[in-house]
């Protein structure tokens, strides 16, 4: 018997009520809509360093294997080092030969001062001869203008005094000659010694090359794959290896309609792919400071033709809590799901790393 039409519409409108229900459900619309939000867009993060020398030359040893834990000053790979270390040899053999320099230049300054004082002693003697025959003059010409001595004699006492001033400026001269040589010596020295200060330099330079012959780790973490192998000639900024930190965080990138609610220290959880969706915890640790397409190489242009208005999505940084024993198992580039309450209080105790600050708190 067929239902009558007030059954029949009361049962099309229910199948119509119902199905709207299981969509705003189904897309956490009013009066479905949950305050946690859910995003499938995060990754974990960490600092993954390229290992490089900072000189070419033969590789000599391979310490280390692919993946392989390392710690802080661990030797990785060795480059053959006989010509850094012959060049640290000539560095230091200039250094000796400007050492040498200026211990012979202090040895020539006491000699020129040696003789300075010999030509002070010779001009007090030309002085003091000077004296006499100014003296021997003086009464030669007293008595020449009483009759008592002959004029030959006044001309020898005369002779005998112009030849002691010769001898007095002489022997001044000689005493200037000898300060200047001695200034020299000093402003020569002043020279030898920038010269032993770059000899210096040249062979810090040449040690820290010897040093850089040995790739050591810059920090404790553990390594990627090894792209470098006996015998093989590297250069300056060639990738030998990767080594990845023990440090971990989680980059999930949120469309900007799910972030209104979310402030700095509320607590996140997520599930890890490679870890057969093991839950783990952890807290907002900061904002980016612009959605991720500001960053991309090649930016859209939304000024000219149509428009569309596409949800942005914009990174937000998470601290994995500490003492999760499952924390250790992640490595950067793994897929997670995270899950953010956005109706939890954010802990008193959450702050944003100095080095990165987070945004304001969002209301």
């Amino acid at each position: 018997m067929p239902l009558p039409p007030k059954i029949r519409s009361g049962l099309a409108l229910l199948a119509g009520l119902t199905g709207a229900l299981v969509i705003l459900h189904a897309w956490q619309l009013p009066p479905f809509a949950s305050s946690v939000q859910t995003t499938d867009n995060a990754y974990v993060r960490g600092q993954v360093t390229t290992i490089s020398p900072q000189l070419a030359g033969y590789v000599t040893g391979v310490k280390v294997q692919d993946f392989a834990a390392v710690h802080t000053g661990d030797v990785l790979v060795e480059i053959d080092d006989r010509i850094f270390r012959q060049k640290l040899a000539q560095a230091e053999a200039n250094r000796a030969i400007q050492i040498a320099k200026l211990e012979n230049a202090d040895q020539s300054e006491k000699a020129a001062e040696a003789r300075i004082s010999s030509s002070q002693a010779q001009l007090a003697g030309a002085e003091a001869a000077l004296a006499t025959a100014r003296t021997n003059a003086e009464r030669i010409d007293s008595l020449l203008k009483r009759g008592v001595a002959a004029q030959s004699t006044a001309d020898q006492a005369r002779l005998a005094l112009a030849q002691a001033e010769a001898a007095r400026n002489q022997a001044a001269a000689a005493r200037d000659v000898a300060e200047q040589d001695r200034q020299t010596i000093i402003v020569n020295r002043d020279s030898l010694k920038a010269g032993i200060e770059e000899a210096d330099a040249a062979v810090r330079l040449a040690e820290i090359d010897v040093q850089n012959t040995r790739i050591r780790a810059p920090q404790d973490g553990r390594l990627g794959e090894i792209g470098v192998r006996l015998g093989q000639y590297v250069s300056a900024g060639s990738q030998l290896a990767s080594l990845v930190p023990d440090r971990r965080w989680v980059i999930a990138n949120f469309k900007e309609t799910q972030i209104a609610a979310m402030q700095v220290g509320q607590p996140v959880s997520f599930t890890v792919d490679a870890l057969g969706d093991a839950t783990l915890t952890g807290t907002i640790d900061s904002f980016s400071p612009a959605a991720g397409s500001e960053f991309s190489v090649l930016k859209t242009d939304n000024a000219t033709g149509n428009f569309t208005k596409i949800a942005q999505r914009l990174p937000v940084r998470i601290a994995i809590d500490p003492d999760q024993p499952l924390a250790a198992e992640l490595a950067p580039g793994m897929s997670v799901v995270v899950r953010i309450d956005t109706a939890a209080h954010p802990s008193r105790s959450a702050e944003a790393p100095a080095s990165a600050p987070a945004a304001p708190p969002r209301s």
